[in-house]
């Protein structure tokens, strides 16, 4: 009897122990496989495809930094050099049959030509705002200190640039000066706003209005001069997702991009640059 309990004993024992070790391989088996299904399906896709961006010619330092982290971020999408220039020419280069992905303008009236030829998916979206200033060679030789000044300048054998009328930065400076009741003729007329800032780096004009952003990024070769009409032609800044057929790439990429813009990183970027929220 003894013999037989004893035998028994042992084989309970040796049933408790293999359902442990039944129990713990089932779990070491499941959770393993598990937390890597996990792991896997949360992974974001790696984003792929191209990008091809057209944006103002103000925008031209804070979008070259964008770009640049846009392509650190998403190494496999293939981005082309942004296109810049005044955003009346780009809205027309878009309405006459050019190809991007996104347009990023310094006004909403050039925004709202490529919206209403049909080329804009969605609702173009407002990033960021940009004022005016006066723009001088370093240490201001002519004493500009306000629109009118531009004006005596002008008239006494200066030569003042403005953009021309149809690029936003010639129609916030029209406005400006309009506000002010200041009238002159300009030496020239530029396509946009960072050829009127060359003239004056270069010295091929003593003065010229252009944004605020373009005097910061210019550094110690000019400076900026403040005034007060100024705050009667703030330009907003829309950025929007073309549609097919200008748009010839993937969607995913261009919303990307404009998300970056949109972000708090994009912003601060933006800022960095003179830039202002909306």
């Amino acid at each position: 009897m003894r013999r037989a309990t004893t035998r028994r004993a042992a084989t309970v024992g040796t049933l408790a122990l293999a359902a442990v070790l039944a129990l713990v391989a089932c779990s070491d088996g499941t959770d393993g496989p598990a937390d890597a299904s996990t792991s896997t399906g949360s992974a974001e896709p790696e984003l792929t495809g191209d990008l091809t961006v057209f944006a103002a010619a103000s925008l031209q330092a804070a979008f070259d930094e964008l770009a640049t982290t846009f392509m650190e971020q998403h190494p496999s999408v293939q981005v082309a050099p942004v296109t810049y220039d005044g955003s009346s020419t780009l809205a027309t280069q878009l309405v006459e049959g050019a190809s991007a992905d996104v347009l990023a303008t310094a006004d909403e009236k050039s925004m709202a030509t490529v919206v209403d030829a049909g080329l804009v998916e969605g609702a173009p979206t407002v990033f960021t705002t940009n004022t005016l200033q006066i723009v001088v060679p370093a240490r201001n030789p002519r004493h500009v200190r306000s629109l009118a000044d531009l004006a005596t300048l002008a008239s006494s054998g200066g030569i003042v640039v403005l953009c021309a009328p149809e690029v936003p930065c010639g129609s916030a400076a029209h406005k400006a000066l309009d506000t002010a009741g200041v009238t002159f003729t300009p030496g020239s007329e530029e396509q946009n706003v960072k050829a009127v800032l060359t003239k004056v780096q270069t010295g091929d004009a003593d003065a010229g209005i252009v944004y605020r952003t373009d005097v910061l990024g210019a550094g110690d070769a000019v400076e900026g001069v403040d005034f007060a009409e100024a705050a009667s032609a703030v330009n907003a800044y829309p950025i929007a997702l073309l549609a097919e057929p200008t748009r010839t790439h993937g969607d995913d990429v261009a919303q990307a991009f404009v998300d970056l813009v949109l972000s708090d990183e994009g912003q601060q970027v933006l800022a960095d640059h003179g830039f202002v929220s909306p």
